[in-house]
């Protein structure tokens, strides 16, 4: 039987389906999008619908004005969400989104389906299901509705009985529930005001394909290529931006960026939106797919994607380095939560506890040298019995007395703690009622590769350094490699330009040693500028700026021969009379 709160709450639908609201709700903050998870799950019923997408992403672009078109068939009976997963990449690794568009359905808080692809009888048909679903689970409460209910379930009521029940749940929406409804309807309110893009806006910084060459594409989507979209932006280039909307490791770093001057208190993501948005004021263009390889046999190049082939002059390859992962049981749930590979980045947050360094390498070892002097300890556990690092580096941490070495062992688990509550004062309505338990590291388990036997040590972090591995592969056969790093590019002495004229690298894809986002962002400036330097020299200029310039000299040629007979005098058509002027100035005309 439904509870009179219950009969209560829903008695708020009506009037909540009357106010405006916006038709489509762009999520601008994790916060945002779970007090609004929050609202529809305890006050209105409704379910919700999200959109995850790319502004960059051709499905996205395609499927768009269907949802919008949804939306507004059944308005008021769900709410209809989209959230950028360039911009709100917490919340994309929150819901697991792996592709794009995804759209999700959530009901009381909670998902109930999902799918991914840009189908409109799904995206229509899981609609409708969930509709249905919270039509069911949620009753509208009227005076008739009640009486109907009680004749059939106890007709021993009488229709007095029915109307004190019915004053009661009136009451209560009119004593107990008007002051936290007020302030839930402002904030929809300004939500609503301060809602000021539409789902056009997505549509507005895609690259769209030319008759003409583009000057320059930046394959690369981290500090690398939007260091370099500026700058070439900047420089009138008009460069395409082309890379997958989710992946790269600042992307992927859910703490904050502490290394980078002038940010503070600012995540990984962050930085990467500020950066996109600031190429984007600048005139660069982004094509959300992943290169599959390059033609360079001919010229202009061909940069080839998985759903488009892109023209152009001047490629910049700035694809980065992703680090190699152990792919045991908790690493990828606690990334960022104490699991990580840069201790430059991330070693200060764990100052006088117990880390634990993987790898036997001269990144391992810079590791573990560089956690030594702010951590309680650091364990190295390698595989073998001798290092593969430098011996100047072994020995130093060999002979360090905070670090302590576990030989011929591997890590086979990362174990974890529920995260506690940072403030158990925060309001209920502030409560994502959908969010998994967040798990912080609290150790990890280590086998020994000759008996077998598994023990567990007790560490704040693991930071795993067994390399990483350029993504390159896609110049196998194209561009020289360097012979001491294999993978990563090989660049000319104090320039990016590569072994193929027209091509350059920036980042961590010619980076070996630093793999650092502020030494990449510099090196993506760089790159902007060895292209425009390059495209001068070989003559190489705005192709489709020139033909619309030859073309309006040719009609403005054309138009200068014709005699003043030939020309055309609005006044005549007049007859003489002018309507609504002074008969002194029509004489004059």
């Amino acid at each position: 039987m439904i509870s009179p709160v219950h009969l209560v709450a829903l008695l708020l639908l009506a009037p909540l389906a009357v106010l405006g609201r916006p038709i489509v709700r762009h999520i601008r903050s994790t916060h945002e999008f779970d007090r609004l998870l929050s609202k529809h799950a305890t006050v209105t019923g409704l379910p919700v619908v999200v959109d995850f997408y790319s502004d960059g992403c051709g499905p996205c672009r395609m499927i768009a004005p269907i949802f919008k078109k949804l939306a507004k068939e059944v308005e008021g009976k769900a709410v209809f969400v989209k959230v950028d997963t360039n911009a709100m990449y917490e919340l994309s690794s929150r819901y697991g989104v792996r592709s794009l568009p995804t759209f999700k359905f959530f009901l009381n808080g909670k998902k109930v389906n999902e799918f991914s692809g840009a189908g409109e009888a799904q995206l229509r048909q899981f609609t409708q299901d969930v509709i249905q679903r919270a039509q069911f689970e949620n009753v509208m409460l009227s005076r008739d509705s009640l009486t109907s209910y009680y004749a059939e379930k106890d007709g021993t009521k009488s229709a007095q009985d029915v109307d004190k029940v019915y004053k009661k749940c009136s009451d209560m929406v009119k004593e107990g529930i008007p002051r936290n409804f007020k302030k839930r309807l402002d904030a929809e309110r300004d939500a609503e005001v301060e809602q000021e893009d539409d789902d056009e806006a997505e549509e507005e910084h895609s690259w769209t394909p030319s008759p003409f060459p583009e000057r320059v594409t930046i394959i690369g989507g981290g500090p690398a290529g939007l260091s370099a979209a500026i700058y070439a932006a900047r420089a009138g280039l008009k460069p395409v931006v082309v890379a997958p909307p989710m992946g790269g490791q600042l992307q992927g770093k859910g703490v904050d960026v502490e290394n980078y001057p002038g940010l503070f208190n600012v995540t990984g993501p962050a930085v990467v939106s500020l950066m996109r948005q600031q190429a984007i004021e600048f005139g660069a263009t982004f094509e959300a797919e992943t290169v599959i390889g390059i033609d360079a046999s001919s010229r202009p190049f061909r940069v080839k994607t998985s759903s488009s082939t892109i023209e152009t002059h001047a490629v910049i390859v700035a694809t980065g380095a992703e680090s190699n992962w152990l792919n045991v049981t908790g690493e990828y749930e606690m990334r960022g939560a104490g699991v990580s590979s840069c201790a430059t980045c991330d070693g200060h947050m764990y100052r006088g506890k117990h880390v634990i360094v993987v790898g036997g390498g001269d990144t391992a070892m810079e590791d573990a040298l560089v956690l030594a002097r702010t951590s309680a300890s650091v364990t190295v556990i390698h595989r073998r019995d001798t290092f593969r690092a430098s011996k100047v580096l072994a020995q130093r941490v060999m002979e360090h007395p905070s670090i302590f070495i576990r030989w011929n062992t591997v890590l086979t688990e990362v174990l974890g703690k529920p995260l506690e509550a940072a403030d158990e004062s925060d309001h209920s309505e502030d409560v994502d009622l959908d969010a998994p338990v967040v798990k912080v590291v609290s150790g990890a388990i280590v086998k020994d590769v000759f008996t077998g036997e598994e023990t567990k040590i007790d560490a704040e972090a693991v930071f795993v350094a067994i390399g990483h591995t350029p993504t390159t592969q896609f110049l196998d056969g194209i561009v020289e490699f360097d012979p001491k790093h294999p993978g990563y590019i090989l660049v000319k002495d104090g320039s990016t330009r590569t072994s193929v004229p027209g091509i350059f690298a920036c980042g961590d894809v010619a980076d070996s040693v630093y793999r650092q986002a502020i030494t990449s962002a510099g090196s993506g400036a760089a790159a902007a500028l060895d292209a425009e330097r390059w495209l001068s020299e070989e003559g190489l200029g705005n192709e489709e700026a020139d033909f619309e310039a030859e073309l309006l000299a040719e009609l403005m040629a054309d138009g200068g021969s014709k005699t003043v007979d030939m020309e055309y005098n609005v006044y005549e058509d007049a007859g003489g009379r002018m309507t609504g002027m002074k008969e002194s100035v029509a004489a004059e005309l």
